[in-house]
Protein backbone atom coordinates (compact mmCIF):
# COMPACT_ATOMS: atom_id res chain seq x y z
CA UNK A 1 0.00 0.00 0.00
CA UNK A 2 1.76 3.49 -1.30
CA UNK A 3 0.66 7.00 -0.55
CA UNK A 4 -0.87 8.99 -3.10
CA UNK A 5 1.49 11.37 -4.73
CA UNK A 6 1.72 15.02 -3.36
CA UNK A 7 1.47 17.67 -5.18
CA UNK A 8 5.18 19.27 -4.20
CA UNK A 9 8.23 18.06 -5.49
CA UNK A 10 10.07 18.31 -2.15
CA UNK A 11 7.25 15.93 -0.77
CA UNK A 12 7.62 13.79 -3.33
CA UNK A 13 10.57 12.02 -2.67
CA UNK A 14 10.24 11.57 0.93
CA UNK A 15 6.50 9.94 0.09
CA UNK A 16 7.79 7.56 -2.38
CA UNK A 17 9.64 5.85 0.37
CA UNK A 18 6.60 5.16 2.99
CA UNK A 19 5.31 1.70 2.12
CA UNK A 20 4.09 -0.71 4.50
CA UNK A 21 5.22 -3.65 2.88
CA UNK A 22 8.77 -2.35 2.62
CA UNK A 23 10.22 -5.30 4.95
CA UNK A 24 13.84 -4.15 5.34
CA UNK A 25 12.54 -0.77 6.81
CA UNK A 26 10.41 -2.61 9.32
CA UNK A 27 12.72 -4.66 10.58
CA UNK A 28 16.10 -3.16 10.14
CA UNK A 29 16.19 -3.59 13.95
CA UNK A 30 16.03 -6.95 14.32
CA UNK A 31 19.12 -9.31 13.96
CA UNK A 32 18.47 -12.51 12.06
CA UNK A 33 18.44 -14.62 14.98
CA UNK A 34 15.95 -12.14 16.60
CA UNK A 35 13.75 -12.04 13.22
CA UNK A 36 13.99 -15.86 13.66
CA UNK A 37 12.69 -15.71 17.26
CA UNK A 38 9.82 -13.55 16.49
CA UNK A 39 8.23 -15.50 13.49
CA UNK A 40 8.34 -18.83 15.80
CA UNK A 41 6.76 -16.60 19.03
CA UNK A 42 4.00 -15.68 15.85
CA UNK A 43 3.17 -19.45 14.87
CA UNK A 44 2.34 -20.23 18.51
CA UNK A 45 0.41 -17.30 19.06
CA UNK A 46 -1.50 -18.12 15.96
CA UNK A 47 -2.29 -21.99 17.33
CA UNK A 48 -5.40 -20.60 19.05
CA UNK A 49 -5.50 -24.06 21.10
CA UNK A 50 -2.47 -23.36 23.10
CA UNK A 51 -3.43 -19.65 23.34
CA UNK A 52 -6.37 -20.62 25.26
CA UNK A 53 -4.66 -22.73 27.43
CA UNK A 54 -1.41 -20.71 28.23
CA UNK A 55 -3.47 -17.57 28.83
CA UNK A 56 -5.30 -19.97 31.58
CA UNK A 57 -2.49 -21.59 32.70
CA UNK A 58 0.49 -18.95 33.07
CA UNK A 59 -1.59 -16.25 35.36
CA UNK A 60 -2.09 -19.68 37.43
CA UNK A 61 1.27 -21.04 37.94
CA UNK A 62 2.24 -17.28 39.05
CA UNK A 63 -0.63 -17.72 41.73
CA UNK A 64 0.97 -20.87 42.59
CA UNK A 65 4.54 -20.01 42.51
CA UNK A 66 5.99 -22.53 39.72
CA UNK A 67 9.16 -21.26 38.30
CA UNK A 68 8.07 -20.61 35.09
CA UNK A 69 9.34 -16.39 35.36
CA UNK A 70 12.37 -17.45 33.92
CA UNK A 71 10.30 -19.31 30.52
CA UNK A 72 7.63 -16.19 30.33
CA UNK A 73 10.53 -13.66 30.56
CA UNK A 74 12.66 -15.30 27.58
CA UNK A 75 9.93 -15.77 25.21
CA UNK A 76 6.75 -13.42 25.95
CA UNK A 77 7.81 -11.12 27.56
CA UNK A 78 10.55 -10.59 25.95
CA UNK A 79 8.92 -9.83 22.78
CA UNK A 80 6.38 -7.69 24.05
CA UNK A 81 8.03 -5.60 27.11
CA UNK A 82 10.98 -3.54 27.40
CA UNK A 83 12.20 -5.10 30.95
CA UNK A 84 11.70 -5.67 34.23
CA UNK A 85 12.94 -1.95 35.57
CA UNK A 86 13.79 1.07 33.71
CA UNK A 87 17.23 0.42 33.00
CA UNK A 88 16.14 -2.67 30.84
CA UNK A 89 13.94 -0.62 29.52
CA UNK A 90 16.70 1.77 28.68
CA UNK A 91 18.48 -0.70 25.83
CA UNK A 92 14.88 -0.94 24.01
CA UNK A 93 14.83 2.55 24.38
CA UNK A 94 18.11 3.25 22.97
CA UNK A 95 17.80 0.90 19.97
CA UNK A 96 14.45 2.26 18.91
CA UNK A 97 15.55 5.83 18.77
CA UNK A 98 18.08 4.87 16.25
CA UNK A 99 15.74 4.09 14.05
CA UNK A 100 13.78 7.69 14.08
CA UNK A 101 10.98 5.59 16.78
CA UNK A 102 10.25 7.20 20.26
CA UNK A 103 8.93 5.35 23.35
CA UNK A 104 5.71 5.20 25.51
CA UNK A 105 6.95 3.95 28.57
CA UNK A 106 4.44 2.05 31.07
CA UNK A 107 5.02 0.23 34.42
CA UNK A 108 2.99 -2.41 33.26
CA UNK A 109 0.90 -3.12 36.63
CA UNK A 110 -2.92 -3.11 36.92
CA UNK A 111 -5.93 -4.79 39.03
CA UNK A 112 -4.38 -3.94 42.73
CA UNK A 113 -6.68 -3.73 45.61
CA UNK A 114 -4.66 -1.87 48.42
CA UNK A 115 -3.29 1.35 49.15
CA UNK A 116 -0.02 0.39 49.71
CA UNK A 117 -0.09 -1.28 46.05
CA UNK A 118 -1.27 2.19 44.90
CA UNK A 119 1.19 4.37 46.44
CA UNK A 120 3.88 2.33 45.61
CA UNK A 121 2.94 2.46 41.77
CA UNK A 122 2.45 6.28 42.46
CA UNK A 123 6.07 6.02 42.88
CA UNK A 124 7.24 3.99 39.89
CA UNK A 125 5.61 6.31 38.05
CA UNK A 126 7.02 9.23 39.44
CA UNK A 127 10.41 7.39 39.24
CA UNK A 128 9.52 7.29 35.44
CA UNK A 129 9.10 10.34 34.19
CA UNK A 130 12.04 11.99 36.08
CA UNK A 131 13.64 8.93 34.11
CA UNK A 132 12.06 10.17 30.60
CA UNK A 133 12.61 13.80 31.79
CA UNK A 134 16.08 13.50 30.82
CA UNK A 135 15.50 11.78 27.81
CA UNK A 136 14.10 13.14 24.39
CA UNK A 137 13.20 9.42 23.44
CA UNK A 138 10.46 9.21 25.69
CA UNK A 139 8.07 11.77 25.33
CA UNK A 140 5.13 9.75 26.65
CA UNK A 141 4.38 7.80 29.59
CA UNK A 142 1.16 5.22 30.24
CA UNK A 143 -1.29 4.42 33.15
CA UNK A 144 -4.02 2.70 34.15
CA UNK A 145 -6.65 3.81 36.69
CA UNK A 146 -6.84 0.68 37.77
CA UNK A 147 -2.96 0.64 39.07
CA UNK A 148 -3.85 3.38 41.52
CA UNK A 149 -7.46 2.89 42.69
CA UNK A 150 -9.56 -0.23 43.52
CA UNK A 151 -11.68 -1.56 40.59
CA UNK A 152 -15.00 -2.17 42.71
CA UNK A 153 -14.64 1.84 44.01
CA UNK A 154 -14.72 2.75 40.90
CA UNK A 155 -17.58 0.54 39.93
CA UNK A 156 -19.35 2.24 42.56
CA UNK A 157 -18.93 5.51 41.41
CA UNK A 158 -19.22 4.69 37.64
CA UNK A 159 -22.72 2.90 38.49
CA UNK A 160 -23.97 6.37 40.56
CA UNK A 161 -23.91 4.90 43.93
CA UNK A 162 -23.27 7.01 46.77
CA UNK A 163 -19.98 6.37 48.43
CA UNK A 164 -19.74 6.14 51.87
CA UNK A 165 -17.19 8.82 53.98
CA UNK A 166 -14.33 6.54 53.85
CA UNK A 167 -14.97 5.71 50.32
CA UNK A 168 -14.96 9.56 49.18
CA UNK A 169 -11.69 10.23 51.11
CA UNK A 170 -10.27 6.83 49.17
CA UNK A 171 -11.50 8.84 46.19
CA UNK A 172 -9.87 12.05 46.94
CA UNK A 173 -6.38 9.75 47.09
CA UNK A 174 -7.09 8.68 44.04
CA UNK A 175 -7.32 12.28 42.49
CA UNK A 176 -4.03 13.26 44.80
CA UNK A 177 -2.16 10.27 43.32
CA UNK A 178 -2.94 11.47 39.95
CA UNK A 179 -2.38 15.14 40.65
CA UNK A 180 1.34 14.18 41.75
CA UNK A 181 1.89 12.34 38.54
CA UNK A 182 0.18 14.49 35.83
CA UNK A 183 2.43 17.53 38.09
CA UNK A 184 5.46 15.72 37.84
CA UNK A 185 4.84 14.91 34.06
CA UNK A 186 3.95 18.44 32.98
CA UNK A 187 7.32 19.72 35.30
CA UNK A 188 9.37 17.67 33.11
CA UNK A 189 7.83 18.04 29.83
CA UNK A 190 6.49 14.87 29.00
CA UNK A 191 2.55 13.84 28.75
CA UNK A 192 0.63 10.62 30.34
CA UNK A 193 -1.52 8.66 28.20
CA UNK A 194 -4.61 7.44 30.91
CA UNK A 195 -5.91 3.87 29.08
CA UNK A 196 -9.01 2.94 28.59
CA UNK A 197 -11.01 0.82 31.31
CA UNK A 198 -13.83 -1.58 30.56
CA UNK A 199 -16.92 0.28 30.00
CA UNK A 200 -18.78 -0.43 33.88
CA UNK A 201 -15.81 1.25 35.36
CA UNK A 202 -14.79 4.37 32.67
CA UNK A 203 -16.85 7.14 33.39
CA UNK A 204 -14.83 8.18 36.64
CA UNK A 205 -11.93 7.32 34.76
CA UNK A 206 -13.29 10.20 32.11
CA UNK A 207 -13.99 12.14 34.85
CA UNK A 208 -10.60 12.14 36.59
CA UNK A 209 -8.63 12.76 32.64
CA UNK A 210 -11.20 15.64 32.72
CA UNK A 211 -10.17 17.37 35.61
CA UNK A 212 -6.48 16.10 35.20
CA UNK A 213 -6.99 18.15 31.57
CA UNK A 214 -8.44 21.29 32.54
CA UNK A 215 -5.48 21.88 35.60
CA UNK A 216 -2.43 20.72 32.79
CA UNK A 217 -3.51 20.64 29.69
CA UNK A 218 -3.10 24.57 28.74
CA UNK A 219 -0.06 25.03 26.48
CA UNK A 220 0.01 21.61 25.49
CA UNK A 221 -1.53 18.22 25.70
CA UNK A 222 0.19 16.82 29.10
CA UNK A 223 -3.10 14.52 29.92
CA UNK A 224 -4.18 11.98 27.21
CA UNK A 225 -7.62 10.28 27.59
CA UNK A 226 -8.31 7.01 25.14
CA UNK A 227 -11.46 6.19 23.58
CA UNK A 228 -12.26 2.92 22.28
CA UNK A 229 -14.28 2.56 19.01
CA UNK A 230 -15.32 -0.52 19.69
CA UNK A 231 -17.87 1.46 21.46
CA UNK A 232 -21.10 2.09 19.68
CA UNK A 233 -21.10 6.01 21.34
CA UNK A 234 -17.22 6.92 20.73
CA UNK A 235 -17.73 9.19 18.13
CA UNK A 236 -20.76 10.75 20.49
CA UNK A 237 -17.62 10.66 23.54
CA UNK A 238 -14.96 12.32 21.28
CA UNK A 239 -17.09 14.98 20.47
CA UNK A 240 -18.58 15.40 24.05
CA UNK A 241 -14.96 15.96 24.94
CA UNK A 242 -14.13 18.17 22.19
CA UNK A 243 -16.70 20.68 22.73
CA UNK A 244 -16.09 20.31 26.85
CA UNK A 245 -12.26 21.36 26.18
CA UNK A 246 -13.07 24.10 23.46
CA UNK A 247 -15.47 25.67 26.49
CA UNK A 248 -12.87 24.80 29.58
CA UNK A 249 -10.25 26.70 27.00
CA UNK A 250 -7.89 23.70 27.01
CA UNK A 251 -6.33 21.42 24.58
CA UNK A 252 -7.85 18.39 24.28
CA UNK A 253 -5.26 15.22 24.04
CA UNK A 254 -6.84 11.80 22.85
CA UNK A 255 -5.48 8.40 21.68
CA UNK A 256 -7.75 6.21 19.52
CA UNK A 257 -7.45 2.79 19.94
CA UNK A 258 -9.91 -0.06 18.61
CA UNK A 259 -10.53 -1.53 22.00
CA UNK A 260 -9.31 -4.64 24.66
CA UNK A 261 -12.10 -6.05 26.09
CA UNK A 262 -14.23 -7.62 23.66
CA UNK A 263 -14.82 -10.78 24.78
CA UNK A 264 -15.12 -9.39 28.05
CA UNK A 265 -17.65 -6.60 27.48
CA UNK A 266 -19.90 -8.99 25.39
CA UNK A 267 -19.84 -11.95 27.77
CA UNK A 268 -20.87 -9.22 30.37
CA UNK A 269 -23.39 -8.17 28.72
CA UNK A 270 -25.19 -11.36 27.75
CA UNK A 271 -24.61 -12.47 31.79
CA UNK A 272 -26.70 -9.13 33.14
CA UNK A 273 -28.90 -9.34 29.98
CA UNK A 274 -28.11 -5.30 28.68
CA UNK A 275 -27.80 -4.40 25.05
CA UNK A 276 -23.54 -5.19 24.53
CA UNK A 277 -21.81 -1.63 24.26
CA UNK A 278 -19.80 -2.89 21.33
CA UNK A 279 -20.41 -2.97 18.15
CA UNK A 280 -21.47 -6.10 16.38
CA UNK A 281 -18.97 -6.33 13.45
CA UNK A 282 -15.22 -5.52 13.06
CA UNK A 283 -16.98 -3.04 9.99
CA UNK A 284 -18.71 -0.69 12.39
CA UNK A 285 -15.59 -0.28 14.65
CA UNK A 286 -13.24 0.61 11.71
CA UNK A 287 -15.34 3.11 10.37
CA UNK A 288 -15.70 4.50 13.45
CA UNK A 289 -12.03 4.84 14.01
CA UNK A 290 -11.53 6.46 10.83
CA UNK A 291 -14.57 8.98 11.59
CA UNK A 292 -12.90 9.81 14.96
CA UNK A 293 -9.64 10.02 13.10
CA UNK A 294 -10.87 12.40 10.86
CA UNK A 295 -12.56 14.02 13.46
CA UNK A 296 -9.34 14.50 15.51
CA UNK A 297 -7.29 15.99 12.34
CA UNK A 298 -9.94 18.34 11.29
CA UNK A 299 -9.68 20.04 14.66
CA UNK A 300 -6.34 19.74 14.78
CA UNK A 301 -5.30 23.21 15.86
CA UNK A 302 -7.23 22.34 19.27
CA UNK A 303 -6.90 18.52 19.68
CA UNK A 304 -3.16 16.97 19.90
CA UNK A 305 -4.26 12.99 18.88
CA UNK A 306 -2.38 10.02 18.77
CA UNK A 307 -3.50 7.14 16.21
CA UNK A 308 -2.98 3.92 17.98
CA UNK A 309 -3.45 1.74 15.81
CA UNK A 310 -2.68 -1.64 13.90
CA UNK A 311 -4.92 -0.95 11.09
CA UNK A 312 -3.00 0.09 8.24
CA UNK A 313 -5.87 1.89 6.26
CA UNK A 314 -6.50 4.13 9.61
CA UNK A 315 -2.58 5.10 9.81
CA UNK A 316 -2.69 5.65 6.20
CA UNK A 317 -5.69 7.82 6.64
CA UNK A 318 -3.73 10.04 9.09
CA UNK A 319 -0.48 10.01 6.81
CA UNK A 320 -2.87 11.46 4.16
CA UNK A 321 -4.37 14.16 5.45
CA UNK A 322 -0.84 15.20 6.51
CA UNK A 323 0.30 15.52 3.65
CA UNK A 324 -2.76 16.61 1.64
CA UNK A 325 -2.90 19.55 3.77
CA UNK A 326 0.93 20.36 3.26
CA UNK A 327 1.52 20.07 7.06
CA UNK A 328 4.60 18.76 7.93
CA UNK A 329 4.81 14.82 8.77
CA UNK A 330 6.20 15.16 12.25
CA UNK A 331 3.46 17.91 13.21
CA UNK A 332 2.89 18.20 17.03
CA UNK A 333 -0.01 17.52 16.97
CA UNK A 334 -0.45 14.60 15.33
CA UNK A 335 1.37 11.00 16.58
CA UNK A 336 1.20 7.45 15.61
CA UNK A 337 1.62 4.13 17.89
CA UNK A 338 2.04 0.67 17.77
CA UNK A 339 2.53 -1.85 20.50
CA UNK A 340 6.45 -2.86 21.11
CA UNK A 341 6.54 -6.73 19.54
CA UNK A 342 3.64 -5.94 16.95
CA UNK A 343 2.84 -4.01 13.42
CA UNK A 344 6.96 -3.30 12.90
CA UNK A 345 6.09 -2.52 9.23
CA UNK A 346 3.55 0.57 10.02
CA UNK A 347 5.92 1.76 12.95
CA UNK A 348 9.56 1.91 10.89
CA UNK A 349 7.98 2.92 7.83
CA UNK A 350 6.13 5.47 9.19
CA UNK A 351 9.40 6.70 11.60
CA UNK A 352 11.56 6.05 8.09
CA UNK A 353 9.33 8.37 6.30
CA UNK A 354 9.55 11.44 8.93
CA UNK A 355 5.97 10.96 11.27
CA UNK A 356 5.98 11.17 14.48
CA UNK A 357 5.95 7.52 15.77
CA UNK A 358 5.68 5.63 18.92
CA UNK A 359 6.50 2.18 20.35
CA UNK A 360 3.94 1.29 23.78
CA UNK A 361 6.81 -0.60 25.83
CA UNK A 362 5.52 -1.78 29.05
CA UNK A 363 8.18 -2.97 32.14
CA UNK A 364 8.33 -4.36 35.39
CA UNK A 365 8.75 -7.83 36.85
CA UNK A 366 7.52 -10.32 34.80
CA UNK A 367 4.37 -11.46 36.92
CA UNK A 368 3.20 -8.20 37.11
CA UNK A 369 2.58 -7.50 33.47
CA UNK A 370 1.21 -11.04 32.89
CA UNK A 371 -2.43 -9.41 32.53
CA UNK A 372 -0.78 -7.49 29.87
CA UNK A 373 1.02 -9.80 28.05
CA UNK A 374 -2.20 -12.27 27.90
CA UNK A 375 -4.39 -9.39 26.54
CA UNK A 376 -1.55 -9.32 23.98
CA UNK A 377 -1.74 -12.82 23.06
CA UNK A 378 -5.67 -12.86 22.80
CA UNK A 379 -5.62 -9.88 20.45
CA UNK A 380 -3.27 -10.85 18.29
CA UNK A 381 -5.49 -14.52 17.73
CA UNK A 382 -8.65 -12.30 17.85
CA UNK A 383 -8.06 -9.57 15.56
CA UNK A 384 -8.81 -11.19 11.82
CA UNK A 385 -6.12 -11.27 9.56
CA UNK A 386 -3.18 -10.30 12.11
CA UNK A 387 -1.32 -13.15 12.91
CA UNK A 388 -1.36 -14.14 8.93
CA UNK A 389 0.17 -10.23 8.17
CA UNK A 390 2.69 -10.25 10.78
CA UNK A 391 4.10 -13.70 9.48
CA UNK A 392 3.85 -13.45 6.17
CA UNK A 393 6.13 -10.07 6.18
CA UNK A 394 8.38 -11.69 8.63
CA UNK A 395 8.83 -14.62 6.36
CA UNK A 396 9.27 -12.13 3.48
CA UNK A 397 12.00 -10.33 5.11
CA UNK A 398 14.06 -13.82 5.96
CA UNK A 399 13.73 -14.81 2.04
CA UNK A 400 15.11 -11.30 1.48
CA UNK A 401 17.69 -11.35 3.49
CA UNK A 402 18.89 -14.91 2.46
CA UNK A 403 19.14 -13.43 -0.81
Amino acid sequence: MLLYLPTTVSMQTQTLMLSFDNTENAFAYKSDKELRKSNFLFKLINNNTLVSIGTRLTPLAFKLHLPINSIVKSTIFDHFCGGENLNESLLVIDKLSKFNVRTILDYGVEGKQSDKDFDHAVEEFLKAIKFAGGNKNVPFLSLKITGIARLTLLEKIAAAKILSDAETVEWNRVKGRMHRICKCAFDNGKSMMIDAEETWIQQPVDDLVEEMSRSYNKDRAVVYNTIQHYRTDSLQLLKIFAARAKAGNYLLGIKLVRGAYMEKERARAAKLKYPSPIHSDKSGTDKDYNAGVEFCLQNINDISVCVASHNENSNMLAANFLIDKQLPHDHPHVHFSQLLGMSDHITFNLANAGFNVTKYVPYGPVKDVVPYLMRRAQENTSVSGQMGRELSLLKKEMVRRKK
